[in-house]
Formats: structure tokens, sequence, C-alpha cells
């Protein structure tokens, strides 16, 4: 008998074993890292946690999108959502947005609900809407896939490489319902911990590749229905899609060395829960922008701030690749807040006496002001 050479080909298939010792620690940094994260969130006010909530789900959307080489309109689907969560943005939606802002959603706020074999089907439709101009071939929206074997190849025709193969469409119903029923079953077993629960669906869904396109989409939707029911939270505030966009090549690379390996998924649990604690830290950092945000406000909202001086702050306190992270100078706040070069040095000077700013060290020209933080020195 030859040796199998996927994984689902193992005769004790699917039951997967890992090594806990190994995973132990990376497990503890990102239960840690998860628990601060849902603390924090308690201290954020009501419309910075809408707005983060709508950015994150938005960078979920259009990131797991990315790692399947899709580039969305961002405008739409920020759109779609934000009507969806009540907040008040105007703009041009389509159907295809208007199934991405349906799908995450139903995967994010959803929940409680039981993953069923018709919510996969629904949750295709809205990935490929009936009037989606992103066709470039027919494909069975709403239903499993056919007969043709289902694999990823790249290289020459003849001589093609195959670097994952999903099982046979014959006997696919019945592999799909072992599944639901796992998923269903293990969100109550007090042993399984959660964040592996989610890790260990991400890898068997993609396994099975169910259906001609979306997989990888749906898998990641599939991830974040498991992690929000982890944390019995409707909405998360991190978006693991994008860290796995960060590291796509691993991504693949991993998936692939698993596919090819034994039931053993120590590797692949490792990297799932790397990603999704350089994740966890991103989301922290960016909640405690909000939270010294929401403290510079408290500090200066009666010190009759201008528009023009109102932008540039938030500029500056919103941080990373905008943020101007090692302060701004006099020309660059003239360009941002569209003022001329005698009004920008008034404004920052008007800032320095209000304790908004402070002055960097250095001179002339090259002098840069950085926004104050520390509000209790003020």
């Amino acid at each position: 008998m030859s040796t199998p050479y996927w994984i689902w080909q193992q005769p004790d298939w699917p039951h997967f074993n890992w090594q806990n010792e190994e995973l132990g620690p990376l497990l503890r940094s990102c239960v840690e890292a998860q628990g601060r994260l849902l603390g924090k969130m308690g201290a954020v006010d009501q419309f910075s946690e809408c707005q983060n909530i709508l950015d994150t789900l938005l960078q979920n959307i259009v990131t797991s999108s990315a790692i399947e080489g899709e580039q969305l309109n961002v405008g739409s689907v920020r759109s779609s959502l934000a009507r969806r969560l009540g907040i008040d943005e105007h703009g041009a939606t389509n159907a295809r947005s208007e199934g991405l802002a349906e799908l995450m959603l139903d995967a994010t706020q959803g929940y409680d609900q039981p993953l069923t074999l018709q919510r996969l089907l629904t949750w295709h439709q809205w990935l490929f809407p009936e009037n989606s101009d992103m066709l470039a071939k027919p494909l069975l929206v709403g239903q499993l896939r056919d007969e043709a074997p289902m694999q990823v190849i790249s290289g020459r025709i003849d001589k093609p490489t195959v670097h994952f193969e999903a099982p046979p469409r014959a006997g696919l119903e019945k592999q799909l319902k072992v599944f639901l029923d796992w998923f269903a079953d293990s969100r109550h077993v007090k042993e399984r911990d959660p964040l592996l629960r989610a890790g260990i669906a991400h890898f068997w869904f993609v396994t099975l590749h169910p259906f001609d396109d979306g997989n990888g989409r749906l898998t990641r939707a599939l991830t974040d229905l498991a992690l929000a029911q982890g944390e019995r939270q409707a909405i998360r505030f991190y978006a693991m899609s994008a860290s796995i966009l960060e590291d796509r090549a691993g991504y693949y690379r991993i998936l692939e060395s698993s596919q090819k390996g034994s039931l053993d998924i120590t590797a692949w649990l490792s990297w799932f829960l790397r990603t999704l604690l350089t994740c966890l830290e991103q989301a922290l950092l960016r909640i405690d922008r909000i939270l010294v945000k929401a403290r510079f406000w408290n500090a200066h909202r009666a010190d009759g701030l201008l528009p023009e001086q109102v932008k540039v702050l938030n500029r500056l306190l919103d941080g990373g690749s905008r943020g101007f992270e090692e302060g701004i100078n006099a020309a660059q706040y003239q360009a941002v807040a569209k003022v001329s070069k005698a009004t920008a040095t008034r404004h920052l000077t008007d800032l320095l006496d209000k304790a908004c700013l402070v002055r960097l060290p250095g001179g002339g020209r090259s002098t840069r002001y950085q926004i104050v933080h520390d509000i209790s020195n003020t």
C-alpha cells in the first residue's frame, strides 16, 4: 500500500493531534493579550468604539480579499458596513460590497447561530453576488464544487507542480457533516481551548475546499466566527486577515507543508497562534492610541481651537504612516491645514501656549513639534 501523500488520505483523518507543551507559551500569551484588549475596550467611549469596529471589520474584509489578490472598492465596502452598523456615512455601494458586509457581520455578530451547510451556502452567495462583474468564469454559486479535481497548481502545463489537492467530490457532503458536527460540539468542550479550536477549524475547512472558488475567504470568515464564539463578543476588535496578509507567503507555505504532513498539526497551530498574537498586539496599540486621543480631547475641549488646528492634532494623535511620528514642522502644518506660512506659524504658537504641542530640540526651519500625550503634566 502506498504511503499517503495528502493529510486527508491518512487512515485516521480527521483526528488531528498536536504538542501541547510546545504550544503552551504561545497560547498563554494570546489569552493574556486577548484579555487585556477586551478589558481596555471597556474604557473606550461609544463613538470611538463604533468607529474602531467599523475600521476593524473593513480592514478584515479588504485584507482577506487582498490575500487572494483581489483589490476591493474600499469606499463601497465601508459604506455598506457603516449602514448596517448604524453609522452615518454616505457613499455608493454595490452588490459586491453589500454581500461582503453581510457576510462579515453574520460571521462576527451571529456567533450564537449554528453553523450549518445552508449557512455556508448563503455565505458563498454573498461572496459571489449574482450581478457581480468579477466572475471571469461561471461558478457554482451557493453550491458545492463539481466532480472535477480541486487542485492548486503552478509551473508548466506539461509539468505542473501540485501544491494542494482537496479530497474528491464523492463523499464531500459526509465530510462536511463531520466537520460541522465537530464545530458545534467542540464549542462546549471545556478542555478545548477556543483559540486552538479556531486554528483547527481554519485548517480543517480549507483542507476540505468545498467550493469552486472563495474557499480561503470563507475559511477566514469561519475563523472570525470561531474567535467570536470563544470571546462571546458580538464584534471583534482585531482583524486577523490583516496579520495573515503581512505574512502571506508564510501562510501559504505552512498550509502547503501541513497538507503533506501527518495528522500532527503542531506546526500549523504554532503559526496560527503567532499570527494571532501579532494581530492582538497591534490591536492593543490601536486601542492605546484611542484612549490617549480621548484623554487629550477631554483636556482640551474648552480651548477654542480652530478647525485647522483640530485637523492637524488628530493626524498627530492617530499616528501611523500618515501621523508624523517624528513630529511636525511648520511647512508640514501648512500643507495639512492648507493655510499660509504666516498662519501656520501663528497656529503653532497658539498650540504651544495651550500645551497641545511641545517644541522638540532643534531650531530654525527644522524645528518640529510633537503632541503632548501626558495630559497630567501639562
